[in-house]
C-alpha cells in the first residue's frame, strides 16, 4: 500500500570532526566513492523506496550542497515529486539559526503546510547505508506507532559512542541513554536476532532515522522546547507515546570522523565491500556528461575510478580516483582517496606550468601517495611524497591536516615539487 510520506534530510551542523573536508562545504556535500556526495545516499534511499517528496534542510557552508541538489534532482512536469532546499532563515518571529535537529524541523514546519502528507521520515545527510524505507513505514503503520526509531544492533565497544535504546520483546522502547559508560552496559541489553547475539551485538543504537505520525510531531513541538531529537524529544516521548524500535541489520555507518570516512571509502575497493555500489537500487547523483576514464600503462588493483580521468601512473592500488583526476607517469597511489577536480586545466596552462616547474592540477610525475585523502582541485608537483600511517602524529598545517594517521590535503592545495609530507 502506498503511504503518504514526506522525507526531511538534515543538512548537519558545522561538521568540525570531519574538517578539513568541511572547511568550505557541509558534511552532506562531501564527495564519496569518487562520483557521489554523501547527501545522495539518503535521497537515493528515499527515491528507491518510492518516496519522492524530499526536503533538504541546510545551514552551514551550504552553497556547494545547494548547487548539487539544484543540478542533480529534477522531476518531469507531470510528477508531484521534488527535492527542495529549505535553508535556515531569520525572520520577525525568530532571529536564531537552527539550534539542533529537532529545532531545524520545528522551524521548517511552517513551510510544510502546503504539502499533503500523513507521516514524516527524518533522515541524516551524512550516513552510508541502503535501506527500503517502505518496510519501516509499514511497520510504523501496522503497529499504530506514534514514533518509530530505526535501530541497529552494536557490540559493547561501539555502544559507548551511540545513543542506546532499550526495548521489550514487542519492540516498545522503554528507556534511552546517550553514550553510556562501559560499566552501565549490562543493564542496557535488548532483544535482538540470534545472528546479532552470536556476534555480541546485544545493544540497540539509534541510527538517527525517525518516523513520526503527522499530528504527533506537531503536538510534540508544541509541548516540548527541546532542540534535539536524540537528546530532548525522543527521551521525553518514551513512556508517554507509543515509541517503537525498528531493527535494521544491514550495513550502516555514520560518517562522523576522518577515520570513519576514510575506512568507508577504502572498503568500497574490496572484493566484497560492505556497501554495495552495484545493487539493483541505484545511487542517484548529478549527470556530468564526462568522457570515460583513460588509463595508460598503469598497474591497477582494487581501485575505483570516477569519470573523465587521465591516469598514466605506475600503480593504483586499494584506492578511489574521483572525477577528472589527472595522474602523471611514474606515480604510485595506494590506500588513498583522490577526490578529483571540478574542472579541466587547459592544455596551454599545463605546458606553461611544465616549462616553469609549477604544479599542475592533479598529481605530478614520480609521486608516492599512501594513506591519504586528496581533496578537490589540488595541484601536486613532481617527486612529492605523501605518506600517512598510525605512527604519524595529528596536526593542522597550511596545506594539509593529519588525523588518525591519515593525511588530508585541503581543497585547492598546491604542493611544491619535491615536498615530503609529513
Amino acid at each position: 500500500m502506498k503511504r503518504n510520506v514526506i522525507s526531511i534530510v538534515l543538512g548537519g551542523g558545522r561538521g568540525t570532526r570531519l574538517a578539513p573536508l568541511t572547511d568550505s562545504r557541509s558534511k552532506p556535500a562531501v564527495p564519496i566513492a569518487g562520483k557521489y556526495r554523501l547527501v545522495d545516499i539518503p535521497i537515493s534511499n528515499c527515491l528507491n523506496s518510492g518516496f519522492n517528496k524530499i526536503l533538504v534542510l541546510t545551514q552551514f557552508n551550504s552553497a556547494s550542497l545547494n548547487s548539487h541538489i539544484k543540478n542533480s534532482y529534477h522531476f518531469d512536469i507531470f510528477s508531484k515529486g521534488f527535492v527542495d532546499i529549505l535553508a535556515a532563515e531569520q525572520n520577525v518571529g525568530n532571529d536564531s539559526w537552527y539550534q539542533g535537529t529537532a529545532d531545524a524541523v520545528r522551524q521548517s514546519m511552517k513551510h510544510m503546510e502546503k504539502y499533503d502528507y500523513d507521516y514524516i521520515l527524518i533522515l541524516s545527510g551524512d550516513q552510508l547505508y541502503q535501506m527500503d524505507f517502505r518496510k519501516m513505514i509499514d511497520f510504523h503503520v501496522a503497529n499504530n506507532a506514534d514514533i518509530t526509531i530505526a535501530t541497529i544492533p552494536v557490540n559493547a565497544k561501539d555502544a559507548t559512542g551511540f545513543g542506546i535504546l532499550k526495548s521489550d520483546p514487542d519492540g516498545n522502547i522503554n528507556a534511552f541513554v546517550e553514550k553510556p559508560a562501559s560499566e552501565e552496559l549490562p543493564e542496557w541489553k535488548s532483544e535482538v536476532s540470534e545472528s546479532s547475539k552470536a556476534q555480541g551485538k546485544e545493544y540497540l543504537a539509534s541510527m538517527g532515522i525517525y518516523v513520526f505520525t503527522k499530528n504527533v510531531i506537531r503536538r510534540l513541538f508544541e509541548e516540548n522546547g527541546g532542540d534535539d531529537f536524540g537528546k530532548d524529544i525522543i527521551p521525553a516521548s518514551i513512556g508517554r507515546l507509543k515509541t517503537l524500535s525498528y531493527q535494521y541489520e544491514g550495513y550502516w555507518t555514520d560518517i562522523g570522523t576522518i577515520d570513519s570516512f576514510y575506512e568507508a571509502n577504502i572498503d568500497l575497493c574490496q572484493d566484497f565491500p560492505k556497501f554495495n555500489l552495484f545493487s539493483s537500487s541505484p545511487i542517484f547523483t548529478r549527470a556530468r556528461m564526462l568522457p570515460p576514464s583513460k588509463i595508460l600503462g598503469s598497474y591497477v588493483s582494487k581501485a575505483i575510478f570516477g569519470d573523465g580521468c587521465i591516469v598514466m601512473a605506475d600503480k593504483i592500488e586499494n584506492s578511489i580516483v574521483g572525477n577528472r583526476t589527472r595522474i602523471d607517469r611514474g606515480s604510485t597511489v595506494v590506500n588513498s582517496y583522490v577526490m578529483g577536480s571540478d574542472y579541466y586545466q587547459p592544455t596551454a596552462s599545463i605546458v606553461e606550468n611544465d616549462h616553469v616547474g609549477k604544479p599542475n592540477l592533479g598529481i605530478g610525475k614520480y609521486c608516492y601517495i599512501d594513506h591519504a585523502i586528496i581533496d578537490k582541485n589540488c595541484a601536486i608537483g613532481d617527486n612529492v611524497r605523501i605518506i600517512g600511517g598510525k605512527h604519524v602524529p595529528d596536526g593542522d598545517f597550511a596545506t594539509h591536516s593529519i588525523k588518525d594517521g591519515i593525511i588530508v590535503l585541503k581543497k585547492g592545495a598546491v604542493i611544491s615539487p619535491g615536498t615530503h609530507i609529513p
